[in-house]
């Protein structure tokens, strides 16, 4: 499957692309719809090579260098430009507003406490 991705990559040429009827292999179930691709898959075939080989050398830049026959900057500087083009994923990210609002409602937290979380301290 993941040479599929990194062929299709390489047709699109960076092209936005929008994936339509998704199917579940072996299966008799479809969906369609309108579906982005990851974020992962919308870089370059190079590029997913290159995080690939990143991972694979448990983030060692050192093993990238020897790797790719690159230098230190130049293997930091494509991470950072890899880096650009992904949206950071928050693992933890803080309550909304309507979160709280229903944690106030069934008694989890105190006004004074939401205020607080709100940036709005009493």
């Amino acid at each position: 499957m993941a040479s599929e991705w990194l062929e299709l990559t390489r047709l699109t040429q960076g092209s936005s692309l929008t994936v339509e009827r998704v199917r579940l292999a072996g299966k008799e179930i479809a969906i369609e719809g309108s579906f982005d691709l990851p974020p992962l898959a919308r870089l370059t075939q190079e590029d997913q090579i290159f995080v690939t080989a990143f991972i694979r050398c448990h983030g060692s830049i050192k093993e990238m260098e020897g790797l790719f026959g690159i230098s230190y900057p130049t293997v930091k500087n494509r991470l950072n430009r890899i880096a650009g083009q992904l949206e950071f994923v928050e693992i933890n990210p803080p309550p909304t507003a309507l979160d709280l609002l229903g944690r106030l409602e069934k008694g989890e937290i105190d006004v004074d406490e939401t205020l607080r979380k709100l940036g709005r301290k009493p």
